[in-house]
């Protein structure tokens, strides 16, 4: 049996194969955040020459890509992206992602929004039947904060705010927002409650990847990397 970490290396693996076979030389590749991501960000370090530059999901991941030499590009100079490569919490059968459990949804989503093909990284753990076991991640606008949380609580959902790991502060992302977690989601309908948080005055974005969902699925198992298209 190969353990999580072992899962989550072959998938980089097979995304790196997967980007260098079906994207040509010179064009620019969106990368995500986590893990997973990391691992994806290492396996191809020794392909930097063949993109033109990258665009990023999070500070975490601009700094691992430029640390390997890569050219970091802003978001905002780019009017597409062929590849988007990432990971997800859960996803589900239709290729409908949660993400967010690392803190960059907002960016990460921007980024897929511009890319041609999500390409979605994960082990066998991460797909599920209905979302929700995860809890779906919520970014707001501080001031927002408790009247946010009213409304998520009214969808049935248990909502935590998000703590620095370890610590009591108020966990911040790249934007300078807070993060609301909400646990005990059943998820039938990822699309509408996507839409439904985005109209919550004050939430920035929330962790559901169903308008932009993954286009390809690397998924690591016990006998090697599947790949699921949808």
């Amino acid at each position: 049996m190969y353990t999580q970490d072992q899962l989550k290396a072959m998938v980089a693996e097979a995304a790196k194969d997967e980007v260098l076979k079906n994207m040509a030389p010179g064009g620019i590749l969106g990368v995500g955040t986590g893990s997973t991501a990391n691992l994806f960000i290492d396996a191809i370090a020794p392909h930097q020459s063949h993109f033109a530059g990258v665009v990023s999901s999070s500070q975490a991941s601009t700094d691992r890509l430029q640390k390997h030499g890569f050219k970091v590009l802003d978001s905002n100079s780019v009017q597409s992206l062929p590849m988007y490569v990432d990971g997800a919490d859960e996803i589900d059968p239709q290729g409908h992602m949660l993400k967010g459990g690392g803190g960059a949804l907002t960016r990460e989503k921007i980024v897929a929004q511009l890319a041609q093909s999500f390409i979605c990284i994960c082990d066998g753990s991460k797909q599920v039947d209905v979302m929700g076991k995860f809890p779906l991640p919520v970014e707001i606008i501080p001031m927002a904060h408790a009247q946010v949380a009213r409304e998520l609580e009214k969808l049935g959902g248990v909502v935590t705010l998000r703590k620095v790991k370890g610590a009591d502060s108020v966990y911040v992302t790249d934007n300078q927002g807070w993060i609301l977690d909400v646990a005990g989601l059943s998820i039938k309908d990822p699309v509408d409650l996507e839409s439904q948080i985005n109209q919550i005055p004050g939430v920035v974005c929330n962790g559901l990847f169903a308008r932009r969902k993954a286009n390809v699925l690397l998924i690591g198992e016990a006998a090697g990397v599947r790949r699921q298209t949808y």
